[in-house]
């Protein structure tokens, strides 16, 4: 079955972003729940993985809204990543209520930042912006029936 996700790396945060965000949506982890990195093969001729990291996040996937799903990981600095928060991914969600909206909206902001306050726009909508405190922006597009 066809889905659409979006995939989130987090500097050794995954699993508290993710604990994060399952108080916020609720329902449970898919995928079999949380993938460590301990949990890949070793490879031969593949240097040994830090133990350090053995621990972090390989994959992890939440179902949110409207059968949208978030994946991430822990982007190790030991297997070449590096993590830079900018501007060009935001989560749309689209609520069917304005009161989902807010509830949502106030869960997501807190501890982070509000790019643009909720409020109807021109289009028909209940909308609004934020960052939450883990860098990742979202956007609430509520257009009620």
């Amino acid at each position: 079955m066809a889905r659409t996700s979006t995939y989130l790396n987090f500097p050794r945060c995954t699993e508290e972003a993710f604990n994060f965000y399952k108080s916020v949506f609720g329902g449970d982890f898919g995928a079999g729940g949380i993938a460590r990195f301990s949990d890949i093969p070793a490879a031969e001729g593949a240097p040994p993985l830090p133990e350090a990291d053995k621990k972090l996040v390989m994959h992890i996937e939440l179902p949110i809204v409207g059968g949208h799903v978030i994946m991430a990981t822990d982007a190790p600095e030991s297997m070449g990543f590096t993590v830079n928060f900018g501007n060009n991914v935001h989560i749309n969600l689209e609520p069917d209520t304005k009161a989902e909206t807010k509830k949502l909206f106030d869960a997501l902001s807190a501890g982070g930042k509000i790019t643009m306050e909720l409020q109807d726009m021109f289009w028909g909508a209940y909308f609004g912006s934020c960052t939450d405190k883990f860098g990742v922006q979202w956007m609430f597009n509520c257009v009620e029936k």
